[in-house]
């Protein structure tokens, strides 16, 4: 068995964060070193909160949690409760969490662990805006020689946005924390809304869940269901997408998706296309290549590899 790849998970869970977890959980490919919450789809103390929650679903009260940036980097905090609910992870009832919050900042706790780690071993992880990581690198910008990769969902091109016409919530929130991301010179792939459109939670798929004879997986089809009414009433699609699970996916089977090594940048000064994703697709600008941008995804075979893992949960 090949030695399992040290990752850190960033995230502010939201449904699908937490299938994106579980899925991580369950895969022995990897060496969870600790989650990371950050403020996006609900406030921090929530985000927090709900990681917690999660490991606990999963019985896993050994992963270390951490608590990072309550607000973006520059802008105020948007959040999004009209798809997440108030606690955003409504839908299952997950009990209060006992398991203890780490006392470390979550930005310490990255500049260390990659810090004090082999150089490109470390991978990150992230599912929500990337407050947590641009203050890492305007903290101590030794660690963009030092990380293994990021995997990050995100942005939107030919698929446009989400909270915008231009821009994807996660990139919206903290464009400039993107943006510092986007240009550090760290191995980056993206997935984008372009692949996560694809990967639709239909009522077929959810019943996976809701059969399994564990908790996590009727837990997960709670989330899914709630979760996916916001979308199915938006798009007019039979589920909604599932987009944070693809971070784990590509990591584990990176051949379920089409990519393109390609240039990105990040758009922070106009209002009207804040945080949008400048995708070069077709190689116009002749900058520099320096993102994996992926384009599409095997929807079955992505929710086949959650069906399998998340079954194996407690």
């Amino acid at each position: 068995m090949t030695t399992p790849l040290p990752i850190i998970i960033d995230t502010d869970p939201g449904q699908d964060d937490a299938l994106a977890i579980l899925l991580a959980l369950a895969s022995p490919e990897f060496e969870i070193l600790g989650i990371t919450a950050v403020a996006g789809n609900v406030p921090l103390a929530l985000t927090e909160k709900n990681v917690r929650k999660i490991c606990e679903l999963a019985k896993r009260t050994d992963i270390k949690v951490f608590a990072g940036c309550s607000r973006p980097m520059l802008r105020k905090l948007v959040t999004a409760e009209y798809v997440h609910g108030k606690t955003g992870l409504d839908g299952p009832d997950l009990p209060e969490p006992t398991m203890p919050l780490q006392s470390q900042h979550a930005v310490d706790f990255i500049v260390e662990t990659i810090m004090s780690r082999p150089e490109k071993t470390v991978a990150l992880c992230t599912l929500g805006p990337l407050t947590n990581i641009g203050m890492a690198l305007a903290r101590e910008p030794r660690i963009a020689g030092r990380i293994k990769q990021i995997v990050s969902m995100g942005g939107g091109f030919f698929e446009g946005g989400n909270i915008t016409p231009a821009a994807e919530f996660n990139i919206y929130v903290d464009p400039h924390a993107a943006r510092l991301v986007c240009e550090a010179g760290i191995p980056l792939t993206l997935v984008p809304l372009d692949a996560t459109h694809q990967a639709l939670t239909s009522a077929k798929r959810i019943e996976r869940f809701r059969k399994m004879p564990n908790r996590s997986g009727p837990a997960c089809a709670a989330l899914l269901e709630y979760f996916e009414r916001f979308d199915e009433q938006k798009y007019g699609t039979d589920g909604g997408p599932l987009h944070d699970p693809c971070v784990m996916a590509w990591l584990l089977k990176p051949e379920l998706f089409v990519s393109r090594y390609v240039n990105l940048a990040i758009e922070c000064e106009s209002e009207l296309t804040m945080g949008m994703t400048l995708v070069d697709w077709w190689g116009m600008t002749k900058r520099p290549a320096n993102a994996t941008v992926c384009r599409s995804v095997d929807a079955e075979g992505l929710y086949a590899l959650l069906s399998e893992r998340i079954a194996k949960l407690p």
